[in-house]
């Protein structure tokens, strides 16, 4: 959210990159890689984060405004 401070697009943008699966995956698989299953937990609490952010009603961001989610337009029609 501290990125909306720079510009609406900014701000999406960096939420959208934060907010997807794919990066506490990595971070999993790093861990379980590398044998450092002290950096799991942080992959698994991000991963839950998310899911509670959809499940919430929060989806990924618009350029336009904060409010503006996909998820919103998936329930609109």
């Amino acid at each position: 959210m501290i990125g909306f401070l720079v510009n609406v697009r900014f701000g999406a943008a960096l939420y959208n990159l934060v907010h997807t699966e794919v990066l506490p995956i990595i971070l999993a698989g790093v861990a379980l890689g590398w044998h450092k299953p002290e950096l799991l937990p942080f992959a698994l609490i991000w991963l839950a984060h998310i899911a509670f952010d959809r499940a919430i009603g929060f989806g990924f961001k618009y350029p336009t405004t904060f409010n503006d989610t996909h998820l919103q337009h998936v329930s609109a029609n």
